[in-house]
């Protein structure tokens, strides 16, 4: 892409700038001011939209970008990047979780939102008209949030257009982090699943837990994502090799199905997660008030990739989500594998790879 300016709303940087500012989305009953940088390079190139405050209470992944809009230089982009710290201001500064305090819904589980709907269904709406659609690749930030303890992972959707999916499989194997796991459709309210239905390569990046922001988490965040940059061209190879990745799917979601104090046997330490056989005990949620325990049980084998760390727990909260090897054989019949459901958790949730 080669366009001389590059706008989003009242905000423009002309080729070879960076402007920074914020631009007004009317939501209906209110309006949000989005924060943005806009990375007009001086060459040809893709364009790239990253965004970081999705959710509330998710900090790195802000911190992270605009530590990135610090270092990038419009001479030595290729292309342009749009870089947007926190794209969803009611969650974000208001309710520090993952729902709205202005209308309690989850933002990531209603993309690409609807432009007359509520005010979070018209904030995804906006992001969509004015960024996403004109990206050709898409960046979701995330963590773990307060509550949840999580592996650092890679997330990205199967469209069953194989150019894309190539395409997308490379980006998701560029930052550096280990983990990728796979999702067998594009269906769903995530931001990268639609994004993905668009024909845009899309991609969640989920790195930190527990909503702890920290400069070295952050850091090796911003190393990844240049990296990436590299990766599509937007910025020059340095001659580093990518480094081995690990492909899984999702093989089961476990969800509270009373309310109570949750205490897992999982350690809390991201690092350590542990493997889980089916019928392994993951914890028990304790009624406060008579000491009733209901114990909780892995429904199939896998790695726990995230799990609930807090402690008060409520019908379909999600508690764990595990993990198996990718297995092209199995992989290509969803039906055979259960998913995690729809509810607090991390973000490949309607439905996980």
């Amino acid at each position: 892409m080669n366009v001389a300016t590059l706008s989003v709303g009242s905000l423009e940087a002309q080729q070879g700038t960076k402007a920074r500012g914020t631009v007004r989305a009317d939501l209906g009953t209110l309006t949000a001011d989005i924060p943005l940088i806009l990375v007009n390079g001086s060459r040809p190139g893709p364009r790239v939209v990253i965004t970081a405050g999705v959710h509330g209470g998710e900090f790195t992944p802000i911190d992270a970008v605009v530590r990135l809009a610090d270092r990038l230089e419009p001479g030595e982009v290729h292309g342009q990047v749009i870089i947007c710290p926190v794209a969803n201001p009611n969650a974000v500064y208001q309710g520090r979780l993952n729902v709205s305090p202005v209308d309690g819904v989850n933002i990531n589980r209603v993309f690409p939102g609807d432009p007359d709907g509520g005010p979070t269904e018209r904030m995804a709406a906006w992001l969509f008209a004015n960024l996403v659609d004109g990206a050709d690749v898409y960046i979701d930030l995330h963590c773990g949030g307060i509550d949840q303890v999580l592996r650092d992972f890679v997330g990205y959707r199967l469209t069953g257009d194989p150019g894309l999916d190539k395409a997308t499989a490379e980006l998701a194997g560029s930052f550096g982090i280990e983990d990728v796991l796979i999702g067998l459709t594009a269906e769903g309210g995530n931001s990268h699943a639609a994004a993905a239905r668009r024909g845009i390569s899309a991609v969640l990046v989920e790195v930190g837990s527990l909503g702890q922001r920290d400069e070295a988490t952050a850091l090796r965040r911003v190393d990844g994502l240049l990296t990436a940059l590299r990766h599509l061209g937007v910025l020059d190879q340095d001659g580093s090799a990518p480094a081995p990745i690990r492909q899984w799917v999702w093989s089961a979601g476990v969800t509270a199905e009373a309310t109570g104090l949750w205490y897992p046997e999982f350690s809390f330490d991201a690092d350590i997660i542990g493997e889980v056989a089916e019928g392994d005990l993951l914890g028990r949620i304790v009624d406060p008030a008579d000491g009733t325990e209901h114990t909780v049980h892995a429904p199939a084998g896998g790695r726990i990739f995230y799990g609930m760390h807090g402690l008060t727990v409520r019908p379909g909260t999600e508690l764990a989500a595990l993990a198996i090897p990718w297995d092209p054989d199995t992989a290509a019949r969803p039906d055979t594998l259960p998913v995690p459901g729809m509810g607090r958790g991390s973000d490949e949730a309607d439905p996980r790879p």
